[in-house]
């Protein structure tokens, strides 16, 4: 793709390779490992939502499905009724770039009927239905994730080309189903069933991914995950938020189109900064 591709989710723009964007999370689950399930009501939601706006959020990620280690599944009608209400009141209030975090079809197809403009898969099209529910999206993430659980480490012997193979197919069914390159991202999934190594040599992979892709960009999501843990010291999810700033500044300085997060103001700060310091 063109350092120039354009990206559209509603009335927002964004011209890859221009800086890196900020996707704020909206965890609508009792279950989340981040924040415990404290925008599990329509209400909190939707008034989180509306902070990480005026945060500086680019784009908005709504989920109603929790995929951290051990979660339980969530039927299709449960995850409606979680994430349809705020979609509906956060467009009834004028926001219009919002993504639907789902794995499933119909709540995608839903979402976007709703007034959601992009998807985030993250078994990139596990469900066969997903590709041609995403052809009314303005963009789709397909998310690297070969296991069913978060918490099942799978060994890689060559991570990089493994993900590359294995978002290559996804992106060949996506391109089959008549979706187009320049509306696909991908998402090398860290924190996904990853070890600390293959998640740091993924981060350092980030321009080979989407060069390997050649699709609109990378979206990069470490927010308050475990290898952070692990790397700081922070046992607690909810006291990362400074690592995940360290891990967001690396990635856009390695490749990161969009890094998701849960820490808005802070991350927006700290890319303002490395804006500043890059314009030359």
């Amino acid at each position: 793709m063109s350092p120039r591709t354009i990206l559209a989710c509603g009335d927002r723009r964004f011209v890859v390779g221009e800086r890196t964007f900020l996707m704020g999370i909206v965890n609508v689950t009792p279950d989340s490992f981040s924040d415990g399930g404290a925008w599990a009501s329509t209400a909190a939601a939707v008034d989180h939502a509306r902070r990480l706006l005026d945060d500086g959020a680019d784009i908005l990620d709504i989920g109603g499905e929790s995929t951290r280690p051990g979660a339980a599944a969530v039927d299709v009608d449960e995850e409606r009724r979680r994430v349809l209400p705020v979609i509906e009141a956060l467009v009834a209030h004028g926001h219009t770039n919002l993504s639907i975090d789902t794995r499933h079809a119909a709540v995608a197809a839903d979402a976007l009927a709703a007034g959601a403009r992009w998807v985030n898969d993250v078994s990139a099209f596990a469900d066969p239905a997903m590709p041609l529910a995403c052809r009314r999206a303005e963009a789709t993430i397909l998310m690297h994730w070969d296991s069913v659980d978060a918490g099942i480490t799978v060994a890689h012997d060559d991570v990089v080309s493994d993900v590359c193979a294995w978002l290559a197919q996804r992106i060949a069914t996506g391109l089959a189903a008549g979706l187009r390159r320049e509306q696909l991202l991908v998402d090398p999934g860290i924190g996904f069933s990853k070890s600390l190594n293959d998640t740091i040599t993924l981060t350092n992979a980030l321009p080979h991914l989407r060069a390997d892709a050649d699709v609109a960009g990378v979206v990069y999501g470490p927010s308050r995950k475990r290898f952070l843990g692990i790397l700081s010291g922070r046992t607690e999810a909810r006291d990362r938020d400074a690592a995940t700033i360290g891990a967001v500044v690396y990635a856009a300085l390695h490749g990161a189109d969009i890094v998701r997060v849960h820490d808005v103001r802070g991350c927006v700060d700290a890319l303002r900064v490395v804006s500043g310091l890059r314009r030359d």
